[in-house]
């Protein structure tokens, strides 16, 4: 039985670049809904167009990093 270093590098390179990924998209996720302040409007004042992208931004990098979460979750229990 011998060891194929190519695919174990394979692998880890993938789970790198895949930890990358989710890590970045989590950051930007984060940095919109600070822009947006958090979901909140600011002392009464109406939602600008500015912060209804920068919400609708952080919730699809936050569905993004969910759905990654969700799909390793699934090939470690059912895969």
């Amino acid at each position: 039985m011998g060891t194929t270093w190519g695919t174990i590098g394979g692998v880890f390179g993938v789970s790198l670049g895949v930890t990358v990924l989710v890590v970045v998209m989590f950051s930007l996720g984060v940095a919109a809904w600070a822009r947006a302040g958090g979901g909140v409007p600011r002392h009464g004042a109406r939602r600008g167009r500015s912060d209804t992208v920068a919400t609708a931004a952080a919730v699809v990098c936050f569905a993004a990093c969910l759905a990654i979460a969700a799909y390793g979750i699934d090939l470690i229990i059912f895969g």
